[in-house]
């Protein structure tokens, strides 16, 4: 076949929607070469070459989805090698990391805010086991947006903590324009988990002023 023949025949099949790998396998020229035969000629992929393409496409997201489960894998399987089985002692200084991270740091006030549950969970595991505290300790209240249904995240956030709705403030609803970003993306809202004192003054400003030496501690400790 002559050169020009072979350009003649990629022409028709570029013009009949086939891909550049398909006409060079087809007719061995080099994609170079089609690049500067075809670079004029409009294109739109025929059924055939959607059908590859597709193929292609799923094949690849197969492949870096089995990747990606192979890597989470080995990741678990590390992390419960590098973690074991909390102690006390693992529990104080992941709760307290966890306050400097997410606590209320001001005004005697003894708070954890969050829109994980089980970052909420991990709060209130601290504050029992390491504080003393019990469920009667404890109130939240709500943040939500517009579009989260109020009943749904309260009887979500109560089952989550087991803490009674009876405990639960007054649920505040953000309507402000400017926070429209996070509408759609917390389903639950934000839980504020208070630590109420209930007369017992080691759990009132005390607690508070603790945990902030705590904080100092460990923040200084060179």
């Amino acid at each position: 076949m002559s050169r020009k023949e072979t350009k003649d025949n990629a022409i028709r099949l570029r013009k009949e929607g086939h891909s550049y790998s398909y006409i060079s396998k087809k007719l061995d020229v080099p994609n170079g070469t089609l690049s500067y035969w075809l670079s004029d000629i409009p294109y739109k992929p025929n059924e055939e070459t959607k059908k590859r393409i597709k193929s292609s496409v799923e094949k690849m997201i197969a492949v870096k989805r089995g990747q990606r489960d192979k890597s989470l894998e080995k990741a678990k399987k590390e992390a419960l090698q590098d973690i074991g089985k909390l102690n006390k002692r693992d529990l104080f200084m992941l709760g307290l990391g966890l306050y400097i991270g997410e606590g209320t740091k001001s005004h005697g006030i003894t708070r954890v805010i969050n829109s994980n549950p089980k970052v909420i969970n991990l709060a209130i595991r601290w504050f029992e086991e390491v504080c003393g505290l019990e469920k009667d300790n404890f109130s939240i209240t709500l943040h939500i947006y517009p579009d989260n249904n109020k009943d749904e995240c309260l009887k979500f956030w109560s089952k989550y903590t087991n803490i009674a709705v009876s405990q639960f403030g007054k649920t505040q609803i953000d309507t402000r324009k400017k926070k429209k970003s996070k509408r759609g993306k917390l389903p639950y809202g934000t839980a504020h988990l208070t630590v109420r004192g209930n007369g017992k003054k080691e759990f009132g400003v005390f607690l508070s002023r603790k945990i902030g030496e705590w904080t100092n501690l460990v923040l200084d400790n060179k």
